[in-house]
């Protein structure tokens, strides 16, 4: 059973990694898993929840600092030490398949922290404006689930270490947001006076 579905993994990474292969993403799933890329998303993200909801936006950020805190600290740390799965683009049976886009680290592979902590935002954030702002949900999925797809492209992780840095990372997520919404609940922006 874990054979055919460390086989199944593998053959839809190389579905991703190799069968999607194009010029354009090969330009642009390298920027997508880049930290750096998304930065100003960050800044705007602290911005806004300063500016319009002063004192309960800096909870907003503290729990979202939490929320990634957790997540980073429990993928790789706790789970990927546990596990010991090594990255497509680093095992020796496998690597000469993978086309390799960036650098590869010399981590284990599950859970896929990039995911995990990506989801972990998006799920937390969610959580806390869905309520203001519907948009938030597929806004939010939709961002992880690309830097996520994007760490199988450029061949650092297989699927099932995205799905399971998916999970934890939403499920983490929810567990913050809800601490956040318990301490929090009625989060209204704050008017600016003139």
């Amino acid at each position: 059973m874990i054979d055919q579905l460390i086989s199944f993994d593998q053959d839809a990474f190389l579905a991703i990694n190799q069968g999607l292969s194009n010029a354009f993403f090969d330009w642009l799933m390298p920027i997508l898993r880049n930290r750096y890329t998304w930065a100003p998303l960050y800044l705007f993200i602290i911005i806004f929840c300063i500016r319009n909801y002063k004192k309960n936006g800096l909870y907003i950020i503290a729990f979202l600092l939490i929320t990634f805190g957790i997540t980073d600290h429990v993928s790789s740390s706790i789970i990927k030490k546990s596990v010991e799965r090594v990255r497509p683009c680093r095992d020796v049976e496998f690597k000469d398949e993978v086309n390799v886009l960036v650098r590869c680290s010399g981590g284990y592979s599950f859970t896929s922290s990039h995911a995990a902590n990506h989801f972990a935002i998006a799920v937390a954030l969610i959580m806390v404006f869905y309520r203001k702002w519907k948009h938030i949900l597929w806004l939010g999925l939709s961002w992880a689930a690309v830097i996520s797809f994007a760490q199988v492209y450029v061949g650092v992780h297989y699927p099932l270490d995205i799905i399971g840095g998916a999970l934890l990372g939403s499920i983490i997520g929810c567990l913050t947001g809800l601490g956040f919404r318990y301490l929090v609940p009625n989060l209204t922006p704050v008017k600016n006076e003139a």
